[in-house]
């Protein structure tokens, strides 16, 4: 098949798997939004993200290394899975060593126990799914996220709307989940046949973990530069402003969850496609900004409504950061599909380096804005920091593969969705007509690209 043609059916594929499960984001906010008040839906944020922060720690960065070791024909199936699943319970056991930590963060400390449940299930689950996806089960993959999505819909309901549990519900919903697909997977697969640790080869280990380790700090780096400012504004504002910020950047995530899709069938072109790799790079590049702008410009133009749509009228707010985090997406988006070209040449620590300078520059001027800005301050600095990253990895990435950019056309776009985020912003007469020829006009740019 045309490596083109593939790109996209896998694309298709894991759209079935990752937009329902993604989608389920927004499915459920208008619900979360009304069972959980402001200080409930900032708790339970802060909770899922501290846990996301171990997972890393727990997996060792491990499951990086599965889907790019396992993709590698001449490489031993068994011997990556007994890694992996080795390499994870060594991690979490890491974890539950430094779980008595968690005593002394008050805003999370009750709920330990369903974070380091959550850790263990959600680490597998990873795990599973990936090497399910190396083994080339791909409508599989699919069907693992359609029914994560439907079993989380499902046990939220029933753990926060019929038990009325609250947060402890909430929890009980993503444990359950997530175990219920680990024994799918396993019973569908057979899984347990790959795990054997007469294939334990201590070369393939240390390649393993000499890729994989370097993406702990970097996911830890990440982790900050989205994930920290959430802690900082409880800390600095309150814990109802968190939730508040919490929705605003769930319209945003949008972008990522397309990034998301796109990514999981490109690692898989990216490595397998040799031949002509630049014009390939090149030619994916161009249409996947075109993609990336195309959705900043009408998720800044349709921010007031899509919060009324998905939040209750106590998180309207949230739409004045939405413009700012919608931009800082779009550039994480790019720079995520230039952290491939480190993938391809398992150059992990270039990938680790270029997030930590984002995550300074992210921490740092968090703590300088938040104290006359709120969180208007917190949006603008994730913002900076993704503009950051992308800038480095443009020019660092060269290097290894010389992707073409279209210069004047990325500029353009930079420029129309910036001034549709101060005219948004603004509210000045006749602001939504202005973005929405601002929008079109982003359209025209892009649709031979789009087309």
């Amino acid at each position: 098949m045309n490596k083109y043609k593939t790109l996209v059916t896998n694309t298709f594929l894991f759209a079935l798997s990752t937009f329902g499960s993604k989608l389920l984001v927004f499915v459920l906010m208008p619900f979360y939004t009304r069972v959980l008040n402001t200080d409930g839906y900032g708790a339970v944020d802060n909770i899922v993200q501290a846990s996301n922060f171990l997972i890393p720690i727990a997996t060792i960065g491990i499951n990086n290394a599965i889907i790019r070791f396992g993709l590698e024909k001449d490489t031993d199936k068994k011997a990556v899975f007994t890694t992996g699943t080795l390499v994870i319970l060594f991690g979490f056991f890491v974890v539950l060593l430094l779980s008595p930590l968690i005593k002394f963060i008050d805003i999370i400390s009750e709920y330990t126990f369903y974070m380091l449940m959550y850790v263990l299930v959600a680490s597998f689950h990873g795990l599973t799914s990936q090497f399910v996806r190396t083994l080339g089960f791909v409508k599989l993959y699919a069907f693992d996220g359609i029914l994560a999505t439907v079993l989380a819909i499902v046990f939220n309901i029933v753990f926060l709307a019929v038990f009325n549990l609250g947060i402890d519900g909430y929890m009980w919903a993503m444990i359950v989940t997530d175990f219920v697909c680990i024994s799918f997977l396993i019973i569908a697969v057979k899984l347990y046949r790959y795990f054997d640790v007469k294939h334990l080869r201590k070369a393939l280990l240390g390649d393993m973990l000499k890729y994989s380790v370097p993406l702990i700090p970097n996911t830890i780096c990440n982790w900050f530069i989205n994930i920290a400012s959430r802690f900082i504004i409880t800390a600095m504002i309150s814990v109802s402003a968190n939730g508040i910020y919490s929705v605003s950047s769930k319209i945003p995530s949008i972008l990522l969850i397309v990034a998301t899709i796109f990514g999981e069938a490109w690692q898989i072109s990216a490595i397998s496609e040799t031949e002509g790799r630049e014009k390939f790079f090149s030619s994916v590049s161009g249409v996947y900004q075109a993609i990336a702008f195309t959705m900043a410009a009408g998720l800044i133009l349709t921010c007031k409504i899509t919060t009324s749509i998905f939040a209750s009228e106590a998180f309207f707010e949230a739409w004045r950061y939405m413009p700012f985090l919608v931009i800082a997406s779009t550039f994480a988006c790019i720079a995520n599909f230039l952290s491939s070209v480190y993938m391809v040449e398992k150059k992990s620590v270039s990938t680790f380096v270029t997030t930590l300078i984002g995550a300074v520059v992210n921490i740092v001027l968090t703590f300088a804005l938040i104290g006359k800005y709120g969180c208007m301050g917190v949006a603008f600095a994730n913002l900076v920091s993704y503009l950051l990253m992308f800038a480095i990895r443009v020019i660092d990435t060269r290097k290894y593969i010389k992707i073409s950019w279209n210069r004047k056309k990325l500029m353009l776009n930079t420029i129309l969705i910036f001034t549709e985020c101060f005219i948004m912003l603004s509210e000045c007469k006749g602001h939504f007509v202005i973005s929405l020829i601002i929008t079109l006009l982003v359209i025209i740019i892009n649709f031979k690209s789009l087309l």
